[in-house]
């Protein structure tokens, strides 16, 4: 059976500076040395191992040793790319496309997977999942579903994730050293990202919102980005004044007037009078949705700090949690949203449309019946445990998503 052995030894070695040709061919550079077999035979052959050929380059000891012979001139063009290859790392030529090909695949998997976790995909799903929700209050029959409709949701769907980007790694360039302790899977506390990789994104993905939204020329789109841009820099940023996360107050209200009221309002608003042209009108579901994601989006806020306590009291972050401890904290959260479920039971029983009412009251009870559940059974006493729980409190919002169009 054919075969190459490529090894790597100290500098002494047998033979001195002679070269040996019986059934193989030999090539031996600088403590390294390559044989082929060129034959097969009963036993194996162990080729002897030639060195002290000192610095020279391996195209120079070829030359030197080739006798003038047409035999050695052939084996030395015959190994040279072999030689190369060897000398820099890369696998045999039969393998180097795999390798490459590889290789730029593991390079984009590892850029989409450090992306993905620094864009925190559970608030895109979430303010994607709003904005469909709530754009779609504004339809009043089946012919409201057009084009128009459709290009009108997307604008607003895109340049919301642009700035929704822009505050997550905003807030994340701004709690490196937080992260580090609380998140350190996030791309720039692990070192995955430089800062500087952070703030060009950050400043791209604001750049295109804000240029969206200009284009096309919806006032109620702009000023929920303009809003949402100056909260989410109030709310991180590390300068005099602001950074307003270290109050549990402030940081609570900032959540709220995002997530419940502005996202609520100014895309039902964008809808109505952009995309639709109608005159503005505050309907009986979009007062629900703006109610319920109010108690929603208090839950979100407190519940956050729970699982992050430990680099809070590190860095001086006066989180409801670090004041009231985690088990009060968590189960203040349990019974708000417990409060909005049988708000949103009592909404949906007043409906005057039977399918409303039926899918309303009975979604809504499951929910409540779950999150009791899943409550109880949650330890205090593991991160993970709260972090887990944390996610499947963002599942119940976008849960609630999916509700809130039904209620008539």
């Amino acid at each position: 059976m054919d075969y190459a052995l490529l090894g790597s030894f100290p500098k002494a070695c047998l033979g001195g500076n002679s070269w040996r040709r019986e059934n193989h061919k030999k090539i031996c550079f600088s403590g390294s040395y390559t044989a082929v077999r060129v034959s097969r035979c009963r036993e194996w052959d162990i080729l002897q191992r030639y060195c002290a050929v000192g610095p020279q380059h391996p195209q120079q000891h070829l030359r030197h040793h080739n006798l003038g012979t047409r035999e050695g001139s052939t084996s030395y063009r015959t190994h040279k790319k072999f030689l190369v290859n060897a000398t820099a790392g890369h696998p045999l030529d039969s393998e180097s496309g795999a390798y490459n090909a590889k290789n730029v695949w593991g390079t984009i998997k590892n850029a989409t997977d450090a992306f993905y976790r620094f864009s925190r995909p559970h608030t895109v799903i979430g303010t994607a999942l709003s904005i469909v929700s709530v754009s779609l209050l504004a339809v009043k029959n089946l012919s409201d579903f057009s084009p128009l409709f459709f290009s009108g949701l997307l604008e607003a769907v895109v340049a919301a994730l642009f700035m929704n980007i822009y505050i997550v790694g905003l807030n994340q360039l701004s709690d490196i050293d937080i992260d580090k302790v609380n998140k350190p899977y996030l791309p720039l506390a692990s070192g995955e990202y430089s800062v500087v990789t952070g703030i060009m994104i950050v400043t791209s993905f604001v750049i295109l919102s804000f240029w969206l939204g200009w284009i096309v020329g919806s006032w109620p789109l702009l000023w929920a980005l303009f809003i949402s841009f100056v909260l989410g820099t109030a709310y991180s940023i590390n300068v005099p004044l602001l950074r307003w996360k270290r109050s549990a107050v402030v940081a609570a209200m900032c959540i709220l007037a995002v997530r419940a009221v502005i996202v609520q309002l100014a895309f039902f608003l964008h809808m109505q009078t952009h995309v639709y042209k109608r005159p503005v009108a505050f309907s009986r579901p979009l007062i629900f949705a703006t109610a319920f994601m109010s108690f929603f989006s208090v839950v979100i806020a407190l519940f956050k700090d729970i699982p992050d306590i430990d680099g809070d009291k590190i860095f001086g972050i006066r989180s409801f949690t670090v004041r009231l401890g985690q088990e009060r904290v968590f189960w203040i959260c349990i019974w708000l949203l417990q409060m909005a479920y049988g708000v949103a039971i009592l909404v949906g029983a007043s409906s005057s449309f039977m399918l409303s009412k039926c899918i309303t009251v009975l979604g809504h009870a499951i929910l409540a019946l779950i999150l009791w559940s899943r409550a109880k059974s949650v330890d205090l006493t593991s991160k993970a445990a709260i972090t887990t729980f944390y996610m499947f409190i963002w599942k119940l919002f976008y849960a609630e998503y999916l509700l809130i169009p039904l209620v008539r």
